[in-house]
């Protein structure tokens, strides 16, 4: 054999084997935690994605991949949000809907809607910012799930879908031009699709253009019983042919709901979507993608209709980079100077909500004064996602309450929500359970008392199983745990899973309330 073919066999061989070891088999969901409406992109070796975050802050979620299954929490775009006035109270349910990013020009782009104020962007050199202050690209109610694109013409676009809500209308799609900047609209809405017919809830379009086509990927039919379409057009403005391009088929995922087409640098095409799973919330899936016919079909298509089906599991996209394994933040110490990032607050924080203690290692939570009647409209909730259908979480803490009516509480939080707590009370320090169902409703909570504690470290844990049922237990020495008798269903809340974490609060008002030091938090599964 010559040299110089032994030299290209090896080559070759070398580049195979290396694309073999990138190749393991990767299970759905890829994230099980509510990271809802998500869109992502790639820019060079990185993936990054971005997901609604509604009323929680910091805001809008920037996650980071090397390879579309594994991911972590990079940061945040908005570290609070805005109008600051209006969400200093819970507003379940509105603030940051489904967003888009885009990297164009050596810049990132994220387009969000807020319905009840409008379509926002903010833009950043670094994914890791700073972020720009939120500019309104246009004011309107019900404006919801923007995506750009920049044409090869030179001009710009934005598709954006409606929320019946507050528009009073919805199951369409419209398509708008934007100003060179891409920071303003500068043309009224020009309807491409009516999905009354047979597209019922058409919502979150995401653009794109191949091959002289644009593409409009969006989902259909409701979040948990819908599908995936996609539109194609010649022209901006259509006409669209319109075909279903992924479906619940056979599968246990319904929707399956709105997402993102990605393309990995050796043009491996794959799509990020949600599933909603209740309390849970909209749990994220990695599904292939293949083009037929200028048309794509996602996840598998066991017919040949060009309608595809989810997958549970596949072949890990190629990663030409190595592939450190990423994984979503969820255990805390609270050693350092800084929040893990996997912790939201209910509304725009206030300081002295909390202190990170990093000479004793723990979280300072100072009790607020609570004029509410429910957690549901208490602001200075600490929350993070569910990380898994079945775990554990336990946390370690001290709690040093000055006035009766101070109370440390581990929470379930949703349209229903249980915690145990360690409250003072005139006689000493109790651990309650309380419970209320419908909160979203105005229900009240029932307490009851379980037993009196001498004070000192105290342990709480929950243990959640399928179904998402929830035990909760408490402990002196974090060895033996006694059992709350009662059982709770955790609950979504609204638009979002369930949440779990804390809160510090207190009755009467006062120059120097009492606290709780949050030694350590850690989830098991």
């Amino acid at each position: 054999m010559k040299r110089t073919t032994l030299l290209f066999f090896l080559f070759i061989s070398h580049c195979c084997l290396a694309q073999q070891k990138n190749k393991g088999i990767y299970n759905n969901p890829i994230l099980h935690a509510d990271f809802s409406d998500p869109d992502a992109i790639r820019v060079g070796d990185d993936y990054y994605m971005v997901a609604s975050s509604f009323n929680c802050v910091p805001g809008l979620p920037i996650l980071h991949s090397k390879d579309l299954v594994h991911w972590k929490i990079k940061g945040y775009a908005l570290n609070k949000l805005f109008p600051e006035k209006e969400f200093d109270k819970p507003q379940h349910g509105n603030g940051v809907w489904a967003p888009s990013i885009r990297y164009h020009n050596n810049e990132f782009y994220i387009y969000y809607p807020d319905p009840d104020n409008g379509i926002y962007l903010i833009k950043a050199k670094s994914i890791e910012g700073p972020w720009t202050e939120p500019v309104l690209v246009e004011e309107g109610k019900g404006l919801i799930d923007p995506c750009p694109l920049w044409d090869d013409n030179g001009r710009n676009y934005l598709v954006h879908a409606y929320a019946g809500s507050r528009a009073g209308f919805k199951s369409i799609l419209v398509a708008k031009e934007l100003n060179a900047a891409a920071d303003k609209t500068i043309t009224g809405a020009v309807l491409i699709y009516d999905g009354h017919d047979k597209d019922p809830t058409v919502e979150g379009p995401k653009i794109y253009k191949r091959n002289g086509y644009y593409y409009v990927f969006a989902p259909a039919g409701g979040v948990s019983t819908g599908w995936q379409i996609v539109l194609r057009s010649k022209n901006i403005y259509g006409p669209y042919e319109r075909k279903i391009v992924m479906a619940q088929g056979t599968t246990n995922i319904n929707g399956p709901h709105q997402g993102a087409w990605v393309q990995t640098k050796n043009e491996e095409d794959w799509f990020l979507h949600f599933q909603d799973k209740d309390a849970y919330g909209r749990i994220v899936h990695l599904q292939p993608m293949k083009w037929k016919n200028d048309w794509p079909v996602i996840g598998e298509d066991k017919d040949g209709d060009g309608t595809g089906e989810p997958v549970m599991n596949h072949a890990m996209p190629f990663n030409a980079a190595p592939a450190s394994l990423f994984a979503i933040q969820e255990s805390d110490e609270f050693n350092t100077a800084s929040l893990g990032l996997q912790w939201q607050w209910q509304a725009n924080p206030k300081e002295g909500w909390a202190f990170p203690y990093p000479e004793k290692g723990a979280l300072r939570m100072n009790t607020v004064m609570d004029s509410t009647t429910a957690l549901w409209k208490l602001p200075n909730l600490l929350l993070q996602k569910l990380p898994a259908e079945k775990f554990t979480a336990t946390t370690k803490f001290l709690f040093a309450p000055k006035t009766d009516g101070e109370k440390f509480g581990f929470v379930v939080m949703g349209s229903s929500y249980a915690y145990i707590s360690l409250v003072k009370k005139a006689g000493g320090l109790f651990i309650t359970y309380n419970e209320c169902i419908g909160a979203d409703k105005g229900k009240s909570e029932e307490e009851k008392i379980i037993d009196s504690v001498p004070g000192g470290n105290s342990y709480f844990k929950l243990s959640m199983e399928k179904g998402a049922l929830c035990l909760f237990s408490y402990s002196h020495d974090g060895i033996i745990f006694k059992e709350i008798a009662q059982r709770f269903i955790a609950k979504p809340g609204r638009w979002v899973g369930a949440k779990l974490g804390f809160f510090c609060s207190r009755l009467v008002k006062t120059n120097d309330g009492g606290y709780a030091d949050i030694d350590w938090f850690r989830i098991e599964k």
